[in-house]
């Protein structure tokens, strides 16, 4: 199936992932609507993302949609089943995908560490600068101003006495 994924959305009654994509053959644009099945407010949003994306029957065109898009869409259907509005589950969503950064990574369990750190690596893929990119410089050197005095360490003096 040679398809384009335009627009990817979730309905809430009955539930399902709608798809909006462009028939390359034909151009096209077309509407499938993929029916949430078993997915109650207790669900796992990532393993039903999972689930659906490599359903045989959608395989095809959930191709060119993100797996997080997707979890990001049964968050906010589980959200709409445990009875809250839709900007309580945006602000939630919100609160999940970002990264504090006075938040002290050594107190979290493994599964919320692993969690944080693909949200990092995410973050750093979408800053990085690679050698396509049409204002990639090459060995830049830069000047950093020191308007006041540098202010040595206690551990630098002492290791330079020791020598």
């Amino acid at each position: 199936m040679m398809c384009t994924a335009k627009k990817c959305g979730i309905r809430f009654q009955p539930p399902a992932v709608i798809l909006i994509y462009e028939n390359e053959m034909k151009g096209k644009s077309r509407q499938r609507i993929m029916p949430v099945r078993n997915f109650s407010k207790y669900s796992d949003c990532s393993r039903a993302a999972e689930q659906l994306k490599n359903n045989p029957r959608h395989k095809g065109y959930l191709e060119q949609v993100s797996l997080k898009q997707l979890e990001k869409l049964f968050s906010f259907l589980r959200g709409y089943l445990w009875g809250q509005s839709l900007a309580e589950t945006m602000e939630q969503t919100q609160r999940e995908t970002t990264i504090d950064p006075e938040e002290d990574l050594n107190k979290l369990d493994d599964k919320e560490l692993a969690k944080r750190k693909s949200i990092m690596d995410e973050l750093f893929e979408k800053n990085q600068k690679k050698k396509d990119d049409p204002n990639f410089v090459y060995d830049i050197e830069v000047e950093f101003p020191q308007d006041e005095q540098l202010q040595s360490c206690g551990w630098d003096t002492e290791s330079a006495d020791e020598s």
